[in-house]
């Protein structure tokens, strides 16, 4: 599959992605939230051990691995908005306007869903 990346789109990633979606539609919603937990779960496990064996000192190779566990993150994260009938691209939207919105409140930094 070769795509430009030149008019790259959340909308066109979403459906472009989709297309290579092989799992069992009868629990995909259960699927896609296991695999991007798994994927968050890999990334948190190169960290680790960049911290344990590295010194915290970040290399290519592991900024690459790293990097690589962030576009499968990514593609969990798309089929997960597919499988809720939900843009990505508005989720995008949304959660920029959720934390301007914070941002303008001095809330960033709290916890809490609704702050």
């Amino acid at each position: 599959m070769k795509i430009s990346t030149e008019n790259i789109n959340f909308d066109h990633y979403q459906q472009e992605s989709k297309k290579t979606a092989i799992y069992p539609k009868d629990i995909g919603l259960y699927y896609v939230v296991m695999g991007l937990c798994g994927e968050a779960g890999e990334i948190a496990n190169k960290t680790k051990k960049l911290a344990r064996d590295h010194g915290g000192v970040l290399t290519e190779d592991m900024r690459n691995s790293i990097i690589h566990e962030a576009q499968d993150c990514l593609w969990y994260l798309a089929q997960l908005c597919t499988e809720l009938n939900y843009p990505l691209a508005l989720a995008a939207e949304e959660n920029l306007k959720k934390l301007a919105d914070r941002q303008a409140r001095g809330v960033l930094g709290g916890s809490g869903d609704a702050r």
